[in-house]
């Protein structure tokens, strides 16, 4: 939680110097159009991360049964945890700096700049440094996904849509399937019979479709909001 408000703090001072404005922004006052947009873009994060375990359960025969030791206590760890991961992420790339790029060299190169530097920053998160392959796919995939979240502040003035886009994902596939870095979540993985091998073409359905829905149905989302409600002026 410090380090949260310390980025606050580090924000307000540069978006001050540079443009005499304050945190408001990242368009962090709730307001019954943002407070939707977190509902509609949490609940299809979460679908999309959700359907790659439900392809995996269907082709693979892979299962997950409930955690025997969850509790409350652990439920409230597991959102706080992604929570502040997601939070210490959109402030750093989709931040001040961010709009202050877009205000001193527009849109699209704010855009590029954001998602090529979250891209590298995957890089050393996910621990792929020195391999070249998992290098290129990593920042590849990650900087599709980071253009995506820039661009639906863009689209919304606001960062409530693109933390919904990013917590959903990231707590549906690590804590509510336990397919991450903080341990057992909700669901643990089974084992429910003898290993499966899989066609390629099933395999990368398994492994991109979720993905490739996930920036399509978003990003539609975002165009067609976009339409229907224009975006605050940056």
């Amino acid at each position: 939680m410090i380090g949260i408000l310390v980025q606050l703090a580090i924000s307000w001072l540069l978006i001050w110097y540079f443009q005499k404005q304050d945190l408001s922004v990242l368009g962090l006052r709730p307001t019954v159009g943002r407070l939707k947009d977190f509902l509609v873009f949490l609940i299809v994060a979460m679908l999309c991360s959700a359907s790659a375990y439900m392809l995996r359960k269907y082709f693979g025969n892979e299962d997950w049964v409930l955690n025997p030791k969850l509790s409350a206590g652990l439920v409230f760890e597991g959102i706080w945890w992604n929570l502040k991961s997601v939070l210490f992420e959109e402030l750093i790339f989709r931040g001040v700096i961010f709009y202050i790029l877009i205000k001193r060299i527009g849109v699209l190169k704010a855009i590029l700049i954001s998602s090529v530097a979250f891209g590298i920053y995957h890089w050393f998160s996910f621990e792929v440094l020195g391999n070249p392959v998992q290098m290129i796919y990593v920042f590849f995939i990650t900087g599709i996904v980071g253009a995506l979240y820039a661009f639906g502040y863009t689209q919304t003035g606001s960062l409530y849509a693109t933390i919904a886009m990013h917590w959903g994902w990231n707590f549906t596939k690590g804590f509510i399937f336990s397919d991450g870095s903080i341990g057992k979540g909700i669901l643990l993985p089974v084992k429910t019979g003898p290993d499966i091998t899989v066609s390629y073409a099933i395999y990368y359905l398994i492994t991109l479709a979720p993905l490739v829905s996930f920036i399509l149905i978003n990003f539609i989302l975002l165009r067609y909001r976009n339409k229907i409600l224009p975006a605050v002026s940056l």
